[in-house]
Parts: structure tokens; C-alpha cells; sequence
């Protein structure tokens, strides 16, 4: 394998579905050597582009999540044999859905992963200092995280309660503030 230079969208979707699409590969415990960069790049709309090319093709965006691992140097789409550098403008997730499921708050993301807040997967949300415009996120997997979008922020403003101040939600026995003290308390 190491004279062949997948490189190309075909190569790296050969090499990661060979892994068997069993579930998520376990990418932290492969350590190849670093092949390079590849022009692949998650927008903070939450596209996946190839070399400037919107990739159409939902499960291929989907295999390369399962492949991807964020490392100190960041992101790289990672098979046993390979490491490729990849950009991500934002975050390489977004949780697009919503669900309450017996007093837990359940998201999916756009790449079909499903997430139960708690205290393995935090919400955290930060607040620009200057706009005051809220930043929330939530824990998908090892260092990968997903941008909350707008319209799921609202969902949980409207399920919000204060708590200690601070507008808050409650997944199973997590609380989670969406904001700094006081604010949307008005």
C-alpha cells in the first residue's frame, strides 16, 4: 500500500470503506505516517468541498466522517495506512435535529450521528464578547464537535428554564446554560 498514492476522492473512499462500515472505525488507534494534504474542506455551512466541488454524494461525506480524527496539528481523514490533511472552517458537524427522548436531549447530526447530551457529550455555548451572538456546540466524539445550528438553539431556549441565573437545559441529569448570567432572563 505505501506506493500508491490515494489522493483522490476514489483512493480515500476505497481505503476507508475496505475498514468494513461497521460501525465507526477505531481511528484513534491507528498511527500512519502523514501522506500530505488533500483539498477537502468542511465549510462552516457544513459542506464538504473537493477541490472547490460541492462532494453530491451524502455517503461518501458520511464514510469520510467516520474517518476523521482531529490531532494537535488538525484535522486529517485517517485509514491504517494513510493520514491526509483536511481543512474545516468551523466545525466538522452540525446537529440539525432535535428530539427529547424520556428526559434526555437527542441530536443528529448532518453526517447521521446521534448524540445524547450528557456529560460525555457536552452542549457548551460561548457568547461573542462584542456581538453577544451565542456560539453553541455540541460533543460528538473524541475531539469532533458539532455546530448547533439557529434553529436548534431556539428549540432549546424554548425548552429552557432558569437555573442558578442563568437560562438553562436539562438533558437526563446534566443541565446545561445557554448563556451568561442573566441573559434571555428579561
Amino acid at each position: 500500500m505505501a506506493d500508491k498514492e490515494p489522493k483522490t476522492l476514489d483512493g480515500l473512499a476505497r481505503l476507508a470503506s475496505e475498514q468494513g462500515g461497521r460501525g465507526l472505525p477505531p481511528v484513534h488507534l491507528w498511527h500512519p505516517e502523514h501522506c500530505g494534504d488533500i483539498d477537502i474542506v468542511i465549510q462552516a455551512d457544513g459542506i464538504w468541498m473537493h477541490e472547490g466541488t460541492p462532494i453530491g454524494r451524502p455517503e461518501l461525506t458520511r464514510l469520510f466522517s467516520t474517518v476523521l480524527r482531529k490531532d494537535p496539528d488538525g484535522y486529517h481523514l485517517v485509514t491504517p495506512v494513510e493520514k491526509l490533511k483536511i481543512t474545516v472552517e468551523d466545525l466538522p458537524f452540525r446537529a440539525i435535529r432535535l428530539k427529547a427522548v424520556e428526559g434526555h436531549l437527542v441530536f443528529e447530526t448532518d453526517q447521521g450521528d446521534t448524540v445524547i447530551a450528557g456529560p460525555d457529550h457536552p452542549l457548551v455555548v460561548e457568547t461573542d464578547p462584542v456581538t453577544q451572538e451565542p456560539a453553541p456546540r455540541l460533543h460528538v466524539r473524541a475531539d469532533l464537535w458539532a455546530r448547533v445550528s439557529r434553529s436548534l438553539f431556539y428549540e432549546l431556549v424554548e425548552r429552557a428554564e432558569p437555573v442558578e441565573g442563568r437560562l438553562s437545559v436539562r438533558s437526563g441529569e446534566a443541565v446545561f446554560a445557554l448563556g451568561p448570567v442573566g441573559a434571555g432572563l428579561e
